[in-house]
């Protein structure tokens, strides 16, 4: 009735009488029949179709367009979906018609109309394998939506790039060429693939590579990946391996510290394997490798400062210029100190002085020394250190031959056990120093060669065999004397400080024992007689007279408890 009001309003008719003549003439009707009339009405529009429309009015204080949609029915459809273009009444829309709501007005969407259009289009235009090409338009779960001439389209973000974007969000907005995968007439929903698009026109540039490239050539390619080895350079359609080792003639501890993701640069084709499809990249190559010419800018024998890059076990690493390193073994160090690692004297950083020694170009390999930039201390030992020197040091350490004693930083001496007494008996230097003592000694000899300065202790005091001793001791004389220790060939016997004498076994008794310990004991105050005074091998032989000394008694007693013991029975004995 009001769509009958407004079209009157052409043919000049009072509007208001017009209502009041289709007012009697509805109340004529029941209401059933009033239902079949409005349904008769739209009986030729189905629910589901796209229709035209033409605007009726439009509202903009409520943002709502109505429109006729033929059949003495309309529709309301928000201004929102005519896009930036204002409608103007008496155009024609398509819209889709989606039946009658519960006040009998039609339901109809442009929106719905628009893209139901686009999709007819889009899906008889383009078949699954297709390039399509559209714009990124927003980020949804699992991918983009990407809008091709109107419709939607899914493209998964395993798809987005030929490795895995971090931010697929960079691609909204942005153009996009790829191609369908799948195309579902059902649902309505189309998956592309720009990934696979990129990699057929890899698969083509890759080609195209392969029949081109050549070993020295120079090529542009941009970094796609780091690993610690090295780097991976796409060199369009193939990746090259940019070797850690082929990076600088200097040392770096990881490709980061010179390059970074998506920074082009220029490299030196140094292999390609056909086969399996491998390129060898250099980016030293490109210079000249500072080992060139390396004999006359580091001569042997020539003196250099260096800087420590690196320390191993067995020595440390020293630049010389960006590309050259040399080693200094741990023994070319130090002319006299025992260095036991490198980071006793050195350490990363570190400016030293070193010398040439040697070298294998065909290896790419110096070996340097430290200790020879500097004066040889041996060489000035003979100088400094004359046979018959007296000398101070201290005891460094002692060994069973002898103590070790330093003369000077890394010039030690060696005092042996030999040289320690003129008179004692000394089976281990502990006997006479200890390790810290300090100590006077004679220069005895001196070999640069080794390495080795002899000293002497005994040699400070006169050799009393040469007078005391065979002047005050004769054979035959009675002495007094304390038994020091025991061995199982006799007892040796103090006479007077520093001076021994050998009680032999078989001089113990007139009958035969089985141990020294049967008649003495250590500590124990005997006499004896002198039989032996030999001054060639510095020795005084001593016989046994007796023992019966005060002192003696509680050794003595000792002595009996132990003879009156009950011996153990032979191991397997029986009872």
């Amino acid at each position: 009735m009001a769509t009958a009001s407004r079209r009157v309003k052409q043919f000049d008719i009072d509007p208001a009488v017009l209502d009041a003549q289709v007012s009697a003439a509805v109340s004529m009707f029941s209401d059933a029949e009033l239902a079949d009339a409005l349904n008769s009405s739209v009986r030729d529009i189905t629910p589901g179709q796209i229709v035209n429309a033409i605007v009726d009015s439009v509202d903009e204080r409520t943002g709502m367009v109505v429109m006729d949609i033929g059949g003495k029915s309309e529709g309301s459809i928000a201004v929102a979906e005519f896009g930036e273009t204002l409608p103007v009444k008496g155009q024609t829309y398509e819209v889709f018609y989606d039946g009658l709501d519960e006040n009998d007005t039609a339901i109809i969407s442009k929106r719905r109309a628009d893209r139901l259009r686009a999709w007819e289009r889009v899906s008889q235009k383009y078949k699954e394998g297709d390039e399509i090409q559209g714009v990124c338009t927003r980020k949804i779960k699992g991918g983009l939506l990407v809008d091709v001439e109107g419709v939607n389209v899914f493209l998964p973000a395993s798809q987005v790039n030929l490795r895995r974007t971090h931010d697929i969000s960079d691609f909204i907005n942005e153009p996009v060429r790829a191609r369908i995968i799948k195309i579902d007439q059902e649902r309505m929903n189309i998956v592309i693939s720009r990934r696979k698009l990129l990699e057929e026109e890899r698969q083509k540039q890759k080609e195209f590579l392969l029949s081109d490239i050549q070993e020295g050539q120079i090529r542009k390619g941009v970094v796609k990946n780091i690993a610690d080895f090295g780097v991976f350079v796409d060199l369009g359609g193939i990746d090259g391996l940019l070797h850690i080792t082929d990076m600088t003639w200097g040392r770096i501890n990881h490709p980061s510290e010179m390059l970074q993701l998506d920074q082009e640069l220029e490299v030196k084709v140094l292999r390609v394997d056909m086969e399996r499809e491998r390129i060898a990249l250099g980016l030293k190559q490109k210079q000249a490798s500072p080992w060139e010419g390396i004999e006359a800018r580091y001569p042997v024998a020539s003196k250099h400062v260096g800087e420590v890059v690196n320390i191993m076990s067995y020595g440390a690493f020293v630049k010389l210029e960006d590309g050259v390193e040399g080693l200094v073994h741990i023994s070319e160090m130090s002319w006299t100190r025992r260095v036991n690692h490198p980071s006793e004297l050195v350490k990363s950083g570190d400016k030293v002085e070193v010398v040439v020694l040697e070298y294998n170009k065909e290896k790419q390999e110096i070996s340097l020394g430290m200790k020879q930039a500097e004066t040889n201390p041996w060489d000035l030992v003979e100088e400094h250190y004359p046979l018959g020197t007296v000398i101070e040091g201290t005891v460094r350490n002692l060994t069973s031959y002898g103590a070790f004693v330093e003369i000077e930083e890394g010039i030690d001496g060696l005092l042996h056990v030999s040289d320690m007494s003129w008179t004692k008996k000394i089976t281990h230097p502990s006997e006479m120093v200890k390790k810290g003592d300090k100590l006077r000694c004679v220069v005895l000899s001196v070999d640069t060669q080794k390495k080795r300065i002899a000293l002497g202790f005994k040699q400070l005091a006169n050799d009393p065999w040469m007078d005391h001793i065979p002047n005050n001791y004769h054979v035959g004389d009675l002495l007094t004397g304390t038994v020091t220790k025991i061995t199982n060939f006799g007892a040796f016997v103090k006479l007077e400080d520093d001076l021994e004498g050998l009680l032999h076994i078989s001089e113990l008794s007139d009958h035969k024992i089985q141990s020294p310990e049967d008649v003495v004991r250590p500590g124990m105050k005997i006499e004896v007689r002198v039989i032996r005074v030999d001054t060639e091998d510095r020795k005084i032989g001593l016989s046994f007279v007796h023992a019966d000394y005060e002192e003696n008694k509680p050794i003595l007693e000792a002595m009996l408890r132990d003879r009156d013991k009950p011996k153990a029975p032979a191991e397997g004995a029986g009872a």
